[in-house]
């Protein structure tokens, strides 16, 4: 029995990633032999015949396996070592990501459609001078709102990234529209294309810059340009299927204009909707503004950090631009203070490398970084910002911050710094605790993704000791 036993069980095993395992058993003439496993994503079967280094077919031993490679669409379309090598919210994004591409491939056809004729094309009376003209004007205006968009907006793509993915998408269909509209409308032709290009090279920044923050996101394997090979391999298939489509398509809708108009509107409520359920589908492990205010007011009201699933579901992605509380992260030490006593009445009661003002009245929030200040330092100057915003609104809070709110409620705006102050105290015994909730909870702390802007002070310490 014993014999039996070691011949049955497997000499040797392989896997690919997080595939299932295979055996490999010594067969009677001393050759081996691979288990016949089916490969989980494609539902494929059978064994991968692989002869020893060195040997042909006609060499002695029957043939083993070498490591496998990924089976046929997916070593093309999907980086290597998926599913492990992305983050879990992968798959979903890409397959809806796949179906905006696809209906905005269609969209622009029709849109090319309607600029080519607006310039002419077809027209034996059209001047090719005043087309040449049209079209370097149109593409010089997107080049200039290229470069205007980037320099404003740049540095706060990384911030809102699911926002301005969906922003820019929004703005293509835009875009498109005017495209579709300028021929009705010959006089204003010029202008009406000039302004679909300058959305579209705004649409050209926000969407690629996104796009790299989302591939930082995706990739877990230091395999950043993996992903983004793959994800252009998607979307050239995807735009080859739109192209495909798109000849049958067009000459069924070239005769009618209000037929046109109707397709079109069809598939910027497909693009806009696949859009939408490819951003809600991104899990977003680092906080922002957004994603911090939600889980601390959670954590404020119930004593419990929410996970990055349910805290990205609960994001609000149309109106993420504009939040409640003005909270700004490293601005200058001059814009605060003017004299040695408003520098001293500022960093009375600061411990922490960070110094905070706040303004009641405007519920804008300012806060000096010192050169010391890492990521949990950050951190808890937003963490202490929101606080003081969670001061002035609704909903329940634990006893020392129900207090403090009733004051600010009672008590004259020129009191601000005192509030500051002991909310400061009030942090150093409730922040620890935040801190590891968002770590138990599986959030990265060692990193964010808060707007912070680079300006760095040095101040002279405050003389009080700080409360534990």
């Amino acid at each position: 029995m014993a014999d039996v036993a070691r011949r049955e069980a497997p000499l040797c095993s392989e896997q690919f990633g997080s595939g299932a395992a295979r055996g490999c058993r010594a067969a009677a003439d001393g050759t081996l032999q691979w288990e016949a496993r089916g490969w989980r994503w494609w539902g494929l079967s059978g064994a991968f015949p692989a002869r020893p280094e060195g040997r042909d077919e006609g060499g002695v031993g029957a043939s083993g396996t070498s490591s496998p490679p990924l089976s046929g669409l997916q070593a093309v379309f999907l980086p290597q070592g998926f599913p492990d090598s992305v983050s879990p919210d992968y798959l979903p994004y890409q397959l809806w990501d796949s179906v905006q591409a696809f209906a905005s491939s269609l969209s622009g056809s029709l849109a090319t459609q309607a600029v080519l004729l607006g310039i002419g094309v077809g027209n034996a009376k059209a001047s090719v001078s005043a087309a040449t003209a049209t079209w370097l004007v149109k593409d010089s205006t997107g080049m200039l709102g290229r470069i205007v968009f980037a320099w404003w907006k740049g540095s706060k793509l990384d911030c809102n990234a699911k926002q301005w993915r969906l922003f820019a998408d929004i703005l293509n269909d835009v875009a498109m529209f005017l495209e579709i509209m300028a021929p009705i409308y010959p006089i204003c032709f010029t202008m009406t294309v000039c302004t679909s290009n300058l959305a579209k090279c705004i649409v050209s920044v926000a969407g690629g810059a996104t796009r790299a923050a989302l591939t930082m996101h995706q990739a877990r394997r230091n395999n950043m340009a993996d992903v983004s090979a793959k994800d252009s391999s998607q979307e050239t298939l995807v735009n080859l299927a739109g192209l495909l489509v798109s000849l049958l398509m067009l000459p069924l809708v070239s005769g009618c204009p209000s037929f046109s108009l109707g397709c079109f509107f069809f598939l910027t409520a497909l693009h806009i909707y696949a859009n939408y359920r490819a951003v809600r589908a991104l899990v977003m492990e680092t906080l922002n503004e957004g994603r911090l205010q939600l889980v601390l007011k959670h954590f404020l009201q119930r004593g419990e950090v929410l996970d990055p699933t349910s805290a990205n579901q609960m994001e609000p992605l149309w109106t993420g631009f504009w939040p409640s509380l003005s909270l700004s992260l490293g601005v200058p030490l001059h814009l605060l203070v003017s004299s040695v006593s408003e520098l001293q009445q500022l960093v009375e009661g600061h411990q922490e490398p960070y110094l905070l003002c706040w303004d009641q009245s405007q519920n804008r929030i300012q806060v000096v970084l010192s050169q010391m200040a890492g990521p949990e330092t950050i951190l808890r100057a937003a963490t202490h910002g929101l606080v003081l915003g969670a001061l002035q609104g609704d909903g329940p809070l634990p006893g020392e911050l129900q207090e403090l709110r009733n004051r600010v409620r009672a008590g004259p705006e020129k009191d601000s710094w005192v509030i500051v102050k002991e909310v400061h105290q009030v942090l150093d015994k409730l922040f620890p605790k935040f801190l590891k909730g968002l770590q138990d909870a599986g959030w990265k702390t060692e990193k964010h993704q808060l707007e912070v802007d680079e300006w760095r002070a040095t101040w002279p310490p405050s003389p009080e000791k700080k409360v534990l």
